[in-house]
């Protein structure tokens, strides 16, 4: 009997941990994607766009049903990224999307894995639709032996002022001004948000956010990219000023090592990141791709910010 109340009791204890964060919203159609962005446009036309060969597009009408829209670049990636892939048009990773005034603007990375000699492009659009993007070309780079490098850009538009958040591994997250009437940066400045040395530094894909009076700085932590074996997950630290210092909910400064779980992998949906958030006409959207055994799948949900730190709903 003793043996069987063990038992029931880790059965619950699993139970507990595989329901303490809700599961995506349901979403159908075209959802294999990977490090997911999310805009919408003056019409109420959501576009995804992910990595791949020519950065892969999806479009839904309800944020429910995705069909598959073609690439950004269907002939072929601009040359200028050959250089930093060590290919012809090769994988472009972790694209962000805004929509401004009418013209959706596209931030994308070009790399290989574990490689500094990265770069981060720029693209603009008045349709979002393949094939009508304008490349705007380099917007800054790294090469080995840099103290950080240039992939997973997000821009944050915070009062007119452009804030673009880069970096992973190495001395991990760091901040550049954009000039907005460019796109490009306005100032050699770098500022850095937040660096590990666990798990071998292993922290990327930032996403900046204001809500209410704080920033907020989300991040994907260890590893993506292996399947069910991957561990990534999302953590957060918040500031009063978009240079930090960030800080987690025990006070923990993210440049030392902090981050408080937003999101982890529970029951089928496996390492959680890549993730990007939006405004939308029901509240603050986080999107990220979980994986499969073969794929990874987009996931969407709510946060909720009413007590000062973001939680998954």
């Amino acid at each position: 009997m003793p043996s069987l109340l063990k038992l029931v009791s880790a059965l619950g204890v699993l139970a507990a941990a595989a329901s303490a964060y809700p599961n995506p919203g349901k979403v159908s159609g075209s959802t294999q994607v990977h490090d997911p962005t999310m805009c919408k446009n003056s019409a109420g036309t959501y576009f995804v766009f992910g990595t791949g060969k020519g950065i892969p597009i999806l479009t839904s009408s309800d944020r429910v049903t995705f069909t598959s829209a073609g690439v950004v670049w269907p002939n072929g990636a601009p040359s200028a990224t050959d250089q930093f892939t060590g290919t012809t048009n090769g994988d472009l990773w972790a694209p962000d999307c805004t929509y401004l005034n009418g013209k959706f603007y596209l931030y994308y990375a070009a790399s290989s894995f574990g490689s500094q000699t990265s770069g981060i492009f720029l693209a603009s659009s008045t349709t979002g639709t393949q094939g009508t993007w304008t490349d705007h070309g380099l917007v800054t780079s790294t090469k080995s032996g840099d103290s950080f490098n240039a992939i997973d850009p997000n821009l944050l538009i915070d009062n007119g002022d452009w804030i673009l958040t880069l970096g992973s591994f190495w001395t991990g997250i760091k901040e550049i001004s954009i000039a907005s009437s460019t796109g490009k940066p306005s100032s050699t400045a770098v500022t850095s948000l937040e660096q590990r040395t666990a798990n071998n530094g292993a922290v990327e894909a930032s996403t900046m956010w204001k809500s209410g009076s704080y920033y907020y700085l989300f991040t994907s932590w260890d590893k993506c990219c292996k399947g069910l074996s991957s561990t990534y997950n999302i953590r957060v630290g918040r500031s009063t000023s978009a240079k930090g210092p960030f800080v987690d909910k025990s006070g923990v400064k993210l440049t030392d090592g902090g981050g408080t779980l937003v999101l982890e992998t529970h029951g089928s949906i496996v390492g959680p990141g890549g993730q990007d958030i939006m405004s939308d006409g029901d509240g603050t959207v986080i999107v990220y791709h979980y994986y499969t055994a073969t794929s990874s799948l987009l996931g969407i949900n709510l946060l909720d910010f009413s007590s000062g730190w973001p939680v998954v709903v």
